[in-house]
């Protein structure tokens, strides 16, 4: 399984519609087949901090996921909400090892 954390600062004004979008997207890719988990995590300290918690079968999911409308759609939209460019973070899951105890 591959982890992926996606950190995102957030202009603090859109903060509301960055979110909007990033829900429906985080929906959306629990439709796809590859897709574990997908979650959306605000910063209790900072709420312009978002995290992306992606959880996927692997990496050729990973990738399946970003030839998709859904998140082609919200990557164009969220992209003037950002106030620096996003990060991303990979990991191997180490536990729980079955992917059944990832599944959303």
């Amino acid at each position: 399984m591959l982890v992926v954390h996606v950190h995102v600062r957030v202009l603090a004004d859109r903060t509301e519609d960055f979110l909007a979008a990033s829900l429906a997207n985080a929906a959306a890719s629990l439709e796809e087949p590859g897709v574990l988990r997908f979650d959306v995590l605000v910063d209790e300290a900072d709420p312009t901090h978002v995290v992306l918690n992606e959880v996927y079968l692997d990496a050729a999911a990973a990738a399946a996921h970003k030839d998709t409308a859904h998140y082609a759609v919200w990557r164009d939209t969220v992209a003037e909400m950002m106030a620096e460019p996003r990060s991303a973070e990979k990991y191997s899951a180490a536990f729980p090892a079955e992917r059944e105890r990832w599944a959303s």
